[in-house]
């Protein structure tokens, strides 16, 4: 018996990639699955992959698995709550949201149009938002009903979110929101059960596939960069055994598994008074000198 076993989950962008390796885990880990996504490519484009909700389905029923397939736009209010009522039709229950599905629209921020900036908040953010929305008021209906809830979000943000990425100004601002957003859904949504949780996945996806990303798999070495290494950690996420589990956002790359400590303060300098224009470049300097050092924007020189 799988650890998901019983659990009903929504995955969205579930077509490909990372998607479709966490949607196909939680199947063979005992979990029933809607599979949702829209079949656009890369950016975003109209009839990129049609029919690929449909296939991880069929892949998870042949492996005698329970899935339905969805191909609603993660972004649009209605269609959440479309979603979580088809999980709640087909399974009769649902016990969490993986928040997957996004695009890229690489770009250096001097040429980012409003239209690029806009299309992928709106599918990070905002997508982000409309299904986990509407299963926090499922969640919050059946606590106050006097039922438990042990539920679970799982958020994608990204390395680019974390520490910035040379070419990639709205998606790293996007992937930086989704990590704050986690930290508020688990602080407000712990006390009906729910758990909130954030993987940034280090894997070959059509999205890496775009950049300059050397992702190849050695012949014959294990495979660092496959999306299926990240399936584990959200199948875990997912179950039962995870809960107390929250608020964290997790990276991934192969098989090691760490943690991001996220902002935190340094060391500080106290004058006890107020300051001084003049004062401050010393200051911050030694400020600098003496703090942890960052992980670097990615393709920064």
């Amino acid at each position: 018996m799988g650890i998901c076993e019983g659990r009903v989950a929504i995955v969205t962008g579930a077509g490909n990639g990372l998607g479709r390796a966490y949607a196909i885990g939680l199947a063979a880990e005992g979990a029933k699955v809607v599979v949702n996504d829209l079949g656009v490519g890369t950016h975003g484009e109209a009839g990129g992959t049609k029919g690929a909700a449909e296939r991880v389905v069929d892949e998870i029923r042949a492996a005698g698995g329970e899935a339905v397939a969805n191909t609603d736009d993660v972004a649009d209010w209605d269609a959440g709550k479309r979603m979580v009522e088809q999980a709640l039709d087909s399974f009769g229950a649902l016990h969490a949201v993986v928040n997957n599905a996004g695009f890229v629209r690489d770009r250096m921020f001097f040429t980012c149009s409003p239209e690029e900036w806009d299309a992928v908040m709106r599918v990070h953010l905002r997508g982000h938002f409309c299904t986990s929305r509407h299963a926090a008021e499922y969640w919050r209906a059946e606590a106050k009903a006097g039922r438990r809830v042990d539920a679970r979000i799982v958020n994608t943000t990204s390395g680019a979110g974390l520490q910035g990425s040379v070419g990639q100004s709205a998606y790293s601002t996007a992937k930086a929101g989704i990590a704050g957003l986690t930290l508020v859904q688990a602080a407000e949504l712990g006390r009906i059960g729910v758990t909130a949780n954030a993987l940034a996945p280090n894997a070959r996806t059509r999205m890496t596939e775009t950049g300059a990303f050397d992702m190849a798999a050695a012949e014959g070495a294990f495979d660092v960069y496959a999306p299926e290494n990240m399936a584990p950690l959200v199948a875990y996420l997912v179950s039962a055994r995870s809960n107390g589990v929250t608020g964290q956002v997790f990276e991934l790359k192969g098989g090691t598994v760490f943690l991001s400590q996220g902002w935190t303060d340094s060391p500080a300098h106290d004058k006890g008074a107020r300051l001084e224009a003049g004062e401050m470049d010393a200051i911050v300097r030694d400020l600098i000198d003496r703090r942890a050092p960052a992980k670097p924007v990615y393709g920064a020189a």
